[in-house]
């Protein structure tokens, strides 16, 4: 399957954003891609979660998630976009951090909504997000293989990987605005490399880009080999990942299946 992982530069313009990601998904399309990765928060992002974040919160067939759903049918691609949810909870007003697959169909295939909220290194996001009122993987099928849904701070709680991987998971997408700071970067593709080498699975990691978040968006192999990594800049960037791979190194390294629990 030919992978892109679209790293954008997503600020508070939805319509801006929107079209970003169409000129994103056209040019992977026109590539091969199969499957097409767009960050967190691709609709609407600042440097800080805010109030905001409610106000432009949408069902996900609202406007975006409408526009997404039509381009993955228009060019014949699933695409994975973040978006921000509207809660239908009456007693919340805060929105959800979604990840949201669309097919080649442009069905709805697959809704994560974002288990571990950031509040960590002085951000609160959870005073402005809920997080998924049922913490539960969330995996589908594309181009062959299956994908488990992952979002930014998931990637630093390894029983979530594991889960996907157990859910069949044979790459982890992990869709992210990862915060820059010191250590940062290493941080990011450790954290990465990590989730792979435990799995025995690719992990597509596709992040936001400077400055509000690091890029450095990548995909490491089973071996935890980083196959492609992006700068700082907004760019797509394409890669193989082969099933027959994942298949390799479980066999290789039966770590899944010698844990004692």
């Amino acid at each position: 399957m030919r992978l892109a992982l679209a790293q954008l530069a997503s600020d508070d313009d939805v319509a801006g954003n929107l079209r970003a990601v169409s000129d994103a998904v056209a040019r992977a399309a026109d590539r091969g891609a199969d499957l097409v990765l767009l960050p967190e928060y691709a609709m609407y992002e600042k440097k800080m979660v805010d109030a905001t974040f409610a106000g432009v919160a949408e069902p996900l067939d609202g406007r975006f998630g409408s526009a997404v759903a039509e381009l993955a049918a228009s060019r014949r691609v699933t695409i994975v976009a973040g978006l921000v949810e509207r809660s239908s909870d009456g007693a919340d007003p805060r929105p959800f951090n979604t990840l949201a697959a669309f097919g080649p169909d442009g069905g709805l295939v697959a809704r994560y909504r974002k288990i571990h909220l950031f509040d960590s290194f002085g951000f609160r996001e959870s005073e402005w997000i809920a997080p998924a009122p049922e913490p539960e993987p969330v995996v589908f099928e594309a181009g062959g293989l299956t994908v488990g849904l992952m979002t930014c701070y998931d990637l630093r709680f390894p029983e979530l990987g594991r889960a996907l991987a157990d859910a069949g998971a044979d790459l982890l997408a992990v869709c992210s605005s990862w915060v820059p700071g010191p250590h940062k970067v290493d941080q990011w593709r450790t954290l990465a490399q990590a989730r792979a080498i435990e799995n025995g699975c690719f992990a597509a990691a596709v992040s936001q880009a400077e400055p509000i978040s690091v890029g450095h968006s990548l995909i490491a192999d089973p071996h935890g080999e980083v196959i492609v990594e992006a700068g700082d800049s907004p760019e797509v960037m394409l890669g193989d990942v082969d099933p027959a791979e994942v298949i390799a190194a479980r066999e290789r390294d039966p770590a899944l299946r010698l844990r004692r629990l």
